[in-house]
Order: C-alpha cells, then sequence, then structure tokens
C-alpha cells in the first residue's frame, strides 16, 4: 500500500515537472498548438450564431456570415471583414492563419467579405445592423486614484476597482434595463469587458446605445479639470444612491482608503482637498491633518482619522448649507467608480477583443469572470498559454482532441461559459424564434383569410 502510494506521489511529481516543462511565453508556436488544442470552436460558433445555425425553419441561414470577425496576425497584420458560415470554416481558417488577436465585430446587412461588390452596384446597402452592447474599462483610467501600480500593470490592491465596474453595471443592466445575457471577461491584462446579449440590447440604435452610456456616466471632464464628478439635484438618482450605499462606500472605507494609503501624504491630502469647492474648509481640514502629523496618530490610522475629520466637517450643520453635504459622495465617486470607454459602448461597428483569445503581452487567456463571484477572481491565476501547454504535455498529447481542455486549467472557464452564459441564452434564442415564426405563420394565415 505504501509502495503504492509513493508511486502515485512519483506520478505526480513527474507530471508537474513535465507541466513546468514549458518556457514562459507567447508566440506563434505556441499559439498553433492552442488553436489547435484548446480554444472553444463549437460554442464561440454558438454564441455568435444566436439559435441561428440550427434546422428550424425560423432561423436566419445568412445571419453568421454577416458577422464581421477581424484577425491581427504577427507583425501587426491586420485582416479586417472576416467572415464564416460554419464552425469548421471558422476553425480551419483560425488555425491556418494562427491570429495573435481575434476581434468581434457587427452583424451587417450583407456579408462583409463580399462588401465591395455591392459598394460597386451603387446602393450603399453595407451597414452595421447588429451587436451587443459592449462595455470596455481599462484601469489605467484609474492611474490618478491609484499608487500601486499605473498603466498597465494590476495588483491585488488595485484590481478591486474592477470588481467593482461589474457589481455596479451588472446590477444594474439587470435590474434597471431587465437584460439577462451578460458576459464579463478579463482582457488578458489590463481591464474588463462586458458583452450584454439580448436580443434587445443587440438590435439598440447608436442613439439608444450613447443614451445607455450615458445613464451610467458620472466620471466626466478632461485633463485639466481636477474634479470630474459633480453630483447635482437635490437627490441622488436612484441608481446612484444605491451604487454609494450598497457598494461604493463600504468599498471605499474599508479597502481602498488603506490599500491605498489615501491621505497618508501631503500630495495625496491635497489631491482630495482640491474636490472641496469651497477654499476655506479645504484650508481649515488642511490645518486640521497639519496638527495631526504632530500628533501621535498611527500610519496605519491617519487614512481613517483624515477620512472621518472631513466627512466630519462637510456634514457637520454649518456647511451644510454652503452646498457641501453631496462633497463626501463626489470624492467617493471620484474614487471608485466605473470609469467607461465610452465610444466603445455608442457605436455599432466597434470591434473587440474575443474571449478565449490569448493575451499577447501577458500570455494570459480573455476567460470569462462569474460576476456572483467576482470577488473571487484573480488576474494574476488566470491560465497562461505556456501553463496550459505544459498541463496538455502532462496529460499526454495523444488524448482525444475533443476534450484536450478538459484535462487543463482552462476547464473551469469553458465549462462556465457554457452553462451559465451560453445555455440559458441558446434557450431563450430558440423561445424568440419560435414565438417570431408563429407570429409569422399567423400572418400569413390571417392575410390569406382576408
Amino acid at each position: 500500500m505504501e509502495d503504492e502510494r509513493a508511486m502515485e506521489i512519483d506520478g505526480q511529481q513527474q507530471q508537474r515537472e513535465v507541466a513546468a516543462a514549458v518556457p514562459e511565453g507567447f508566440n506563434a508556436d505556441y499559439l498553433r498548438i492552442y488553436y489547435g488544442k484548446l480554444f472553444p470552436y463549437g460554442d464561440f460558433f454558438k454564441w455568435l450564431s444566436y439559435g441561428n445555425d440550427a434546422k428550424h425553419p425560423g432561423c436566419d441561414q445568412s445571419y453568421i456570415g454577416r458577422r464581421e470577425l477581424s484577425f491581427t496576425l504577427e507583425n501587426d497584420i491586420y485582416l479586417r471583414f472576416q467572415s464564416f458560415d460554419s464552425a469548421a470554416e471558422l476553425e480551419s481558417s483560425i488555425k491556418e492563419k494562427c491570429p495573435f488577436k481575434i476581434d468581434i465585430g457587427p452583424v451587417y446587412s450583407v456579408d462583409p467579405a463580399k462588401r465591395h461588390a455591392y459598394a460597386q452596384s451603387g446602393n450603399n446597402v453595407f451597414a452595421p445592423v447588429e451587436r451587443e452592447l459592449i462595455f470596455d474599462i481599462d484601469i489605467s483610467d484609474y492611474d490618478d486614484v491609484r499608487y500601486c501600480c499605473s498603466g498597465a500593470d494590476t495588483c491585488v490592491d488595485c484590481w478591486p476597482l474592477m470588481t467593482i465596474v461589474i457589481k455596479i453595471l451588472d446590477t444594474s443592466l439587470r435590474g434597471d434595463f431587465g437584460f439577462n445575457h451578460i458576459l464579463w471577461v478579463y482582457s488578458g491584462r489590463r481591464g474588463v469587458h462586458c458583452w450584454v446579449c439580448d436580443s434587445r440590447a443587440r438590435k439598440l440604435s447608436n442613439e439608444q446605445r450613447s443614451a445607455i452610456a450615458d445613464y451610467f456616466r458620472v466620471y466626466k471632464g478632461g485633463e485639466n479639470t481636477s474634479k470630474k464628478v459633480s453630483l447635482t439635484g437635490p437627490v441622488l438618482h436612484p441608481f446612484l444612491a444605491r451604487s454609494y450605499t450598497d457598494v461604493l462606500k463600504c468599498f471605499f472605507e474599508d479597502k481602498l482608503l488603506h490599500s491605498q494609503q489615501l491621505f497618508s501624504s501631503e500630495e495625496r491630502c491635497n489631491k482630495i482637498l482640491e474636490l472641496i469647492p469651497d477654499e476655506n474648509v479645504a484650508s481649515e481640514l488642511h490645518d486640521k491633518w497639519q496638527g495631526n502629523r504632530r500628533s501621535s496618530i498611527s500610519k496605519e490610522d491617519v487614512n481613517a482619522a483624515r477620512w472621518e475629520q472631513l466627512k466630519t466637517t462637510l456634514q457637520s450643520g454649518k456647511h451644510k448649507a454652503q452646498g457641501l453635504r453631496r462633497c463626501v459622495e463626489e470624492i467617493v465617486f471620484s474614487y471608485t467608480y466605473p470609469r467607461l470607454d465610452m465610444e466603445v459602448s455608442k457605436h455599432m461597428n466597434h470591434l473587440l477583443k474575443a474571449p478565449f483569445c490569448i493575451h499577447p503581452k501577458t500570455g494570459r487567456v480573455c476567460v470569462p469572470i462569474d460576476p456572483n463571484n467576482c470577488d473571487d477572481f484573480d488576474p494574476a491565476a488566470v491560465p497562461t498559454l505556456s501553463q496550459l501547454l505544459g498541463e496538455l504535455n502532462a496529460a499526454g498529447m495523444q488524448i482525444d482532441s475533443e476534450s484536450d481542455w478538459e484535462r487543463t486549467s482552462l476547464e473551469k472557464s469553458i465549462r462556465f461559459f457554457r452553462t451559465s452564459f451560453l445555455q440559458p441564452m441558446l434557450k431563450a434564442c430558440k423561445v424568440e424564434l419560435e414565438n417570431a415564426y408563429n407570429a409569422k405563420l399567423e400572418q400569413s394565415k390571417n392575410a390569406l383569410n382576408w
């Protein structure tokens, strides 16, 4: 029995050694194996078909062939307006071209690969007609409020800013707008992408998309304005009030205040004081904090102590009348509220990186994020290309290619994509196709009867 256990441990040790044998990195050879063995073509194609790849007479057989996919090849060679009629065609093209990046565009009125033929006919029929409602958020847009990292870098102290984005937007998209089929994806490096896939969302016009994006827009102003958040009106909009009380306030006070040491230096304190429109009040707080420096407040407590002093000062009776009551909320929103790339959401023709791509800079897979457990998501723990290849080696390259991914750490992500997002969405698509088809039949029956 002991010998068996020793053999088992030896075997596991051997597996780990093989798995570690693939050097870290990103290159075309690694990518070729990934596309050959692990990329979930079937699920990917089913998602973008929205039920139109079935045999039902109500299906639009041309639908998937009108979707634009864009490939970025090695050396930044850019191929736009790729289109595919079947999962097999998509798979063979990706395997052959080995794109370093795949972007998803809209569904057009005609096959985008044949757009020139339509342009020559004189009538400009080539236009986007359908597109998921998308949101793109980068952590580099928060560089003025995080002190641990900058640019594309992230760590355990600043990544929770992305978690807040997911919590705020997901709750509102479902609760305020009634959307159900929402896919959150890690961008592979510095942010998150959101795909709202309900048919109602896909059919929104650019004006409607702009209206939804503006609904979420709180953080405004150019580089030269220090105050980017102005919460006007006698009361906060219910969505903002809920975001503040349910998510932002606790996150700011319990986590961000300490993780980013927001009041730990004169410079950081001044940055917050600039958000107070009354110079006398700002000066009063500055003097108090100068006094703190000489007191016995420890470095850990100084952030909490100064924040409490700021709140007490701004919310005291004498300042309430001066319209400073909202200032505390504005500071919290400035530091924590989602900062969206508005243009991506407003226009139907924007391209966005596909889930399950590999980010060339980090080697990480763009995996889906479960919005219900987004607090547990750690970008540093996301599978990398070399890690997956190591796991394939460890499992033995001869395994059945249908289920290669099941033997790697990608299994959890593909399983989540399939069961939590794809299957419920396809179920809804099937019901919609049936209803639309039956309504059409009823209409033609009534026309005949007439």
